[in-house]
């Protein structure tokens, strides 16, 4: 694959980051903003960009205290004669946080940025830069494509460690190159308290970095707020967002285990029961901590298609905000299903206009894995698939209306991405194999954890025919990070041939398994 040369791309980051040594932290670097109104605006948290295309991109960033937020982009690391970009002013009512969008960008391009705090009240007072680089997407073919996926992080009680090193995969993943990072959600564990110490089976101990938000169940806005803040106090975290933009998703734990809408707890760790207020308020947090293009409109839809240029459309999912309760899964009419009917035609819509080469479906949850939810005791369905091998039932049957769509549509290039169990896999779907033959065959990939509990494996529901080709997983439950079992998936599209290659990873790079797609084929 013929990739544009990334000069500097870790070189900008020298500097811009600091490492915590403590192991136990206040719920903020630093006192609460709004007690540290001495001194210039800080941005300890780093920066990212999202949802990069040809021309545009999303560039965040947090203060600890109020001020404007300016950008500054450049095609060389000088940055002579920077293009200056006006943000918002980051106040109390985002966390102090903000995200600016970069418009009129070149396409194929490195570009090289830096974000400065002002003082609202003084705009020469500025804080130190902090430097990033992203590569926007190319509109020519030919330079290809190539991404990284995984999700769930900091789960099961498995925090920032630094005698581990932290959340190392990420430095593995960046080796790569990438063009963008694809998280398929679990982006934090709002319901998974975080405890300084773990004893683990070897009779050593794992080390938590821990903080006040997360010692506990998240309900609060602030306490949700934490939970993301969390994550950034890890330094590998960090330079990985300055130089690789992302592709976010959520799926459960951003708000809590197996939640959906209209739910009432009965964990007795909450003292909100009322789903549908912890997910406003995770929503809140989510959206103000991730560059998020569709977040800032009115509607504040999660679900999406980034556009990566002719090779790559990706179809980002939301499994939650529109699904039906948790059951048994078996009814024989489903109109709501997993992602409600007006995603679901927003979907089938954007597929068949989609001209790219490949349309990478990202979905936060598997298709063919039966995934239980036994938290209040009753043998219900968390994902899609429920163990009934026959015909469709229950949210297969969405599924089953989509896959028909693409067959008749004669959409090409599909590809199902996703995470959420905690091992990786390949999946190929055949109708040869299955109970509901109505589509054409098709590859759904697997990956993560990122840190968090590895699990064994789920089983597979044979209703569309999955064909698991490739596994890795414990057959333990929860085995820690130090155990291994941390996993992240590679995506590269050769500009020239079409071909598409996924490359299961383990966390320090190891190719566990690869397989070449073609282009031009119905389904995949």
């Amino acid at each position: 694959m013929s990739h544009r040369p990334s000069p500097g791309r870790r070189s900008v980051l020298r500097g811009s980051l600091a490492a915590s040594a403590a192991l136990t932290l206040p719920t903020a670097l630093g006192p609460a903003p709004a007690f540290a109104l001495s001194g210039r605006p800080k941005a300890g948290w780093g920066v990212q960009t999202g949802d990069v295309t040809c021309d545009s991109g999303l560039v965040w960033v947090r203060s600890d205290r109020p001020a404007r937020m300016i950008v500054e982009t450049s095609a060389t690391e000088s940055f002579r004669k920077p293009h200056r970009w006006h943000g918002p002013l980051l106040g109390a009512d985002t966390d102090f946080t903000g995200t600016t969008r970069l418009r009129g960008l070149p396409s194929g391009e490195q570009i090289h940025y830096r974000v400065l705090l002002a003082d609202p009240d003084d705009p020469r007072r500025t804080g130190e830069p902090v430097s990033g680089t992203f590569r926007t997407a190319s509109a020519r073919r030919r330079d290809g494509v190539r991404f990284v996926w995984s999700g769930d992080l900091a789960g099961q009680g498995w925090g920032i460690n630094p005698d581990f090193g932290g959340y190392r995969i990420y430095n593995a993943m960046a080796a790569l190159d990438p063009d963008f990072f694809l998280c398929s959600g679990d982006n934090i564990y709002a319901d998974g308290p975080i405890t300084a110490s773990v004893a683990l089976p070897d009779g050593s101990t794992w080390r938590n970095i821990t903080t006040e938000e997360k010692s506990k169940v998240a309900e609060t806005l602030a306490e949700f707020r934490g939970n993301f803040r969390y994550n950034l106090l890890d330094d590998n975290l960090k330079r990985f967002n300055a130089q690789v933009p992302s592709v976010i998703q959520w799926d459960d734990h951003e708000v809590t285990n197996n939640w959906y809408p209209g739910e009432i707890l009965t964990d007795s760790r909450y003292t909100e029961k009322n789903v549908d207020v912890l997910a406003t308020r995770a929503r809140q947090a989510f959206s103000e901590y991730f560059p998020i293009s569709t977040l800032r409109r009115p509607e504040g839809r999660v679900y999406r298609v980034v556009n990566h240029g002719p090779l790559l459309d990706v179809f980002v999912l939301d499994m939650r905000t529109y699904r039906n309760a948790n059951s048994t899964d078996d009814q024989a009419t489903d109109a709501q299903g997993i992602l409600g009917a007006e995603q679901l035609r927003w979907l089938k819509r954007e597929l068949s206009r989609s001209r790219t080469v490949w349309k990478v479906i990202a979905s936060d949850m598997p298709l063919g894995l039966v995934v239980p939810d036994t938290g209040d005791g009753k043998p219900n369905i968390e994902a899609v698939a429920q163990g009934d091998p026959g015909a469709p039932l229950g949210r297969e049957l969405q599924i089953a209306e989509l896959l028909r769509f693409i067959k008749h549509r004669r959409i090409t290039g599909t590809v199902w991405l996703t995470a959420d169990v905690h091992y990786t896999s390949a999946q190929h779907y055949q109708p040869s194999r299955a109970a509901f033959t109505d589509f054409e065959p098709f590859w759904e990939f697997v990956s993560g954890p990122l840190n968090a509990g590895a699990f064994p494996a789920n089983t597979l529901d044979n209703t569309f025919g999955p064909d698991r080709v490739f596994i890795k997983a414990p057959t333990t439950a929860n085995v820690s990070p130090a155990g291994g079992y941390q996993f992240f998936g590679e995506v590269d599209i050769d500009g020239s041939s079409g071909e598409l290659t996924v490359r299961l990873r383990e966390s320090d790079g190891t190719v566990l398994f690869t397989q070449v797609l073609q282009p031009g084929r119905v389904g995949q």
